[in-house]
């Protein structure tokens, strides 16, 4: 049946819709963790955006040296934007391919090149890793999801 749109009481018999719900998870709980990373920085770093959020280190003049930028921070911040720039789309779009009829061993691959690549980024983000590894490392996960909007497209306008 590859090739026909899924319906909705076919998800769970969907074998491609269950792969994209298996590295879907994936990628959004690697995301989530970019939240907790910006979190562990900045409060080992004491460096914070609020007021409100230094309070336990003093109150007034002496809490306001807290508010501050930091390099580690920054760049999980950098990161995590990135991440909600590339996985939200991939979301959607992955939603998309997954119903389309892929076959599933193309679907698995391109679920699985994705999540690789974003958790390949995150580390050439954080560790950093020389470029151009971020940098490929994003194109690739960007090229898989033009791929599969590619596909959705072809399927579904026979474009």
């Amino acid at each position: 049946r590859s090739g026909e749109m899924a319906k909705s009481t076919q998800l769970l018999d969907n074998e491609a819709f269950r792969a994209y719900a298996t590295y879907a998870a994936i990628v959004l709980l690697k995301m989530m963790l970019m939240s907790l990373i910006t979190a562990y920085f900045r409060v080992t770093r004491k460096a914070f955006a609020n007021p409100e959020d230094t309070a336990s280190f003093g109150k007034g003049e002496s809490a306001k040296k807290y508010l501050r930028t930091d390099p580690d921070v920054e760049r999980a911040r950098r990161g995590h934007l990135n991440d909600l720039e590339n996985i939200v789309p991939f979301f959607g779009m992955g939603l998309l391919y997954a119903l389309s009829g892929p076959d599933l061993s193309t679907a698995l691959l391109h679920f699985r090149i994705f999540t690789g690549a974003r958790i390949l980024h995150t580390l050439a983000y954080l560790i950093p890793l020389p470029q151009p590894s971020r940098g490929l490392s994003w194109a690739v996960g960007y090229a898989v999801t033009i791929s599969m909007a590619y596909k959705v497209l072809k399927t579904s306008f026979y474009l």
